[in-house]
């Protein structure tokens, strides 16, 4: 224990050095500082940095393979272990090593779940360090510590001194380091899983997207081949040199005998080695390019015949992880074993990972791609329903296609994703401002809207909910019960009136984005006594064009009403009166019947000027002025009824034009229509 404090005591003096983390992801108490908080598991910051541990991890997984290629073999004739190699090699993996080592650091300050809070939500942290340390301790420590010592290092370290003072050969170096690996290889795999599992308890993936979680499996697969691909290098190397040593053992008593070291590339220009080379038979023997050979290499053959143990670096090494990407992908179908039992494990072993790794494979990116196209498969198949349905319904065809353009138009809006599902599983808070972020900034260019302020335009905002409408679609008829205000973002809309389908009447707009409908249902809600009933609509509408709009129902518009009070103010009763269209056709007809109202009253007083200042003139003869009388009056009546003849044609013309109300008003009362009414005058009291 008292290691592990002095452990401790150096690790907060190098705490002091890094940057302050955010304070979200720490456990405050006690106004301790802030390199002796204990770390949350969930947090950010330790969520972060499992996921940059994940990365260095494949990258040791990476790494370690490479000490493998270490031993070659020079022009077939002895064996040396590459150092160059070797020091690059041990430089990349003591950089890894000091993430495992921070790693082991984190955990100690990093709390846990107690077992016994798991009944319910998340449980309740333990913030004891002593606890942490006692648990940690008990479980992951010491896999952990085995991942993280660098035992590659030390070996090299001994052994370059040794091999370079003739006291060991390059062989015992391999096969040391090889070991070495083999079984701290164990350990790091151990460490990756619960990692992953940890990455994706907290993020829920380990790849946010598609294409990254193909990309991140298809890395895993090459990353097994590659394991596979060095391994194989390391035993052919190896099998090459038994076969030196086998061959060597038939020449222990002949006039030059052999040994051993005569295979180190070290011993080469000794005279001893020399002699030895011009009488031996053991690299002819051991050639695998000839047939003749007694020495079967089996799956080994290829390394020799290819001369991938004397290439440079990086042709053996793309050699050999082809090898292994081939056989892992066939399942070592390819391969010709021997009777060498090493060689047949080896072999069995590439055939159960083939098998394991290929079907993750395919099965993992077979799921990330699915996910890719899983709303498309399934806006097909809801497709696919709709046309089966509407052939056994016998719809008619006009009918079909209206029903198809409107599927195509919504797949186009909203690519299937239900976003009522999606704000219904969130709390209020995120769907306030969710609901303010997309709607608010086009809710300011209705001009009704823009009178309002912040806090009823968000109240609006919360209620309101997407509308989709196809070319040709009825909005809502004259007469219908009116549910629900459209407010236009995208698209036109024709709004036509026949003001209760009398004769001889006809009103039509075109509304455009910024326009709105249905405020017939505003005049509703507005009122304080307002029964169950919807109001009728004044007005069909109709769209154009396809039509992007949000719409406010009326149980919403009547919350809304009954909660803001301002919605009851007099500016917004003005603003609401000169951007309805209902009220602006009444203006229309008002004005245009007090306008026709002044006409009559001027002509009529018009022709009582003129006809007084005909009485004005009295001319001598009595009899004469009788005559110019009568048939002045008679050319006024004639007049008169011209005028009257005329506005009937006049009338009847320009009946039915659009955005304009026609009135006829003859002498006659029978024909005499009726006039709109005025609308129902809300109550902003």
């Amino acid at each position: 224990m008292s290691m592990m404090n002095n452990f401790h005591r150096e690790s907060t003096k190098l705490l002091q050095h890094l940057p302050l983390p955010k304070p979200s992801s720490l456990i405050y108490g006690n106004n301790q500082p802030w390199w002796c908080q204990i770390l949350d598991p969930n947090g950010e910051i330790v969520t972060k940095w499992n996921q940059i541990f994940l990365v260095t991890s494949l990258i040791a997984l990476f790494v370690d393979p490479l000490f493998f290629y270490l031993p070659n073999i020079r022009a077939e004739s002895c064996m040396y272990t590459d150092f160059a190699l070797a020091i690059i090699v041990i430089l990349v993996r003591s950089i890894v090593d000091l993430f495992s080592a921070l790693q082991i650091l984190m955990k100690f300050r990093t709390s846990y779940v107690a077992t016994s809070s798991r009944v319910f939500g998340k449980g309740e942290l333990v913030r004891d360090p002593r606890k942490i340390v006692i648990r940690y301790l008990k479980t992951d420590f010491v896999i952990d510590l085995a991942a993280a010592l660098p035992l590659p290092q030390f070996v090299v370290y001994l052994a370059m001194p040794l091999v370079r003072t003739h006291t060991r050969s390059a062989a015992h170096t391999n096969h040391a380091i090889s070991l070495v690996i083999i079984l701290q290889y164990v350990p790091r795999l151990v460490v990756i899983f619960p990692l992953n599992s940890r990455i994706v308890k907290n993020t829920g993936v380990v790849a946010k997207t598609a294409w990254s979680g193909a990309a991140y499996n298809l890395l895993l697969y090459m990353l097994a081949s590659h394991v596979l691909g060095a391994a194989w290098y390391l035993m052919s190397v190896e099998r090459h040199f038994s076969c030196w040593k086998q061959q060597c053992r038939k020449e222990q008593h002949g006039r030059t005998p052999c040994s051993i070291q005569y295979f180190d590339c070290l011993h080469f220009p000794d005279a001893r080695t020399v002699a030895w080379l011009n009488s031996t038979k053991v690299y002819r023997n051991c050639n695998a390019r000839i047939k003749s050979t007694d020495f079967d290499f089996g799956m080994f053959a290829d390394a020799f015949k290819d001369q991938v143990t004397s290439a440079d670096f990086v042709d053996k090494y793309f050699y050999c992880l082809w090898w292994g990407l081939k056989n892992l992908s066939s399942y070592g179908q390819g391969l010709n074993t021997t009777t060498y039992v090493i060689e047949t494990i080896f072999s069995s072993l590439i055939c159960l990972m083939g098998l394991v790794f290929f079907s993750l494979l395919i099965g993992n990116m077979q799921t990330y791609l699915q996910s890719m196209s899983a709303r498309l498969e399934e806006w097909r198949i809801r497709r696919r329903d709709t046309e089966e349905w509407m052939r056994h319904r016998q719809l008619p065809p006009d009918l079909q296609d209206r029903i198809r353009r409107f599927v195509q138009y919504k797949w186009l809006a909203t690519k299937g994703v239900e976003e009522e599902d999606i704000l219904q599983s969130l709390p209020l808070d995120l769907r306030r401002q969710i609901q303010s972020h997309l709607c608010l900034s086009l809710v300011r260019r209705v001009p009704f809207f823009s009178q309002m302020d912040d806090q009823l335009l968000d109240a609006i905002c919360e209620r309101l909910v997407s509308s989709l409408n196809t070319k040709d679609t009825y909005i809502v008829r004259e007469g219908d019960p009116v549910n629900e205000m459209l407010f236009i973002i995208r698209g036109q809309l024709e709004s036509s009136t026949t003001n209760g389908g009398r004769s001889g009447f006809f009103n039509s707009i075109t509304l455009k984005p910024g326009d709105f409908c249905g405020e017939e249902l505003l005049t509703w809600a507005l009122m304080p006594a307002s029964n169950v009933n919807l109001p009728a609509s004044t007005r069909t509408v109709k769209s154009i064009t396809e039509v992007e709009a949000f719409a406010l129902r009326s149980e919403d518009l009547k919350f809304v009403a009954n909660q803001f009070k301002r919605l009851h103010s007099k500016k917004l009763q003005h603003a609401f009166r000169y951007y309805s269209h209902q009220w602006r056709t009444w203006g229309a007809c008002y004005m245009q019947a007090a306008w026709r109202r002044w006409k009559r009253r001027k002509l009529a007083d018009e022709l009582a000027r003129q006809e007084s200042l005909y009485y004005m003139q009295w001319p001598e003869d009595e009899d004469e002025y009788a005559d110019k009388q009568e048939s002045k009056a008679s050319e006024n009546a004639q007049q008169l009824g011209a005028t009257i003849l005329a506005s009937k044609f006049a009338a009847n013309t320009r009946r039915g034009a659009a955005q304009k109300v026609t009135f006829v008003e003859p002498n006659d009362s029978s024909l005499r229509l009726p006039q709109i009414f005025k609308p129902d005058e809300p109550d902003f009291s």
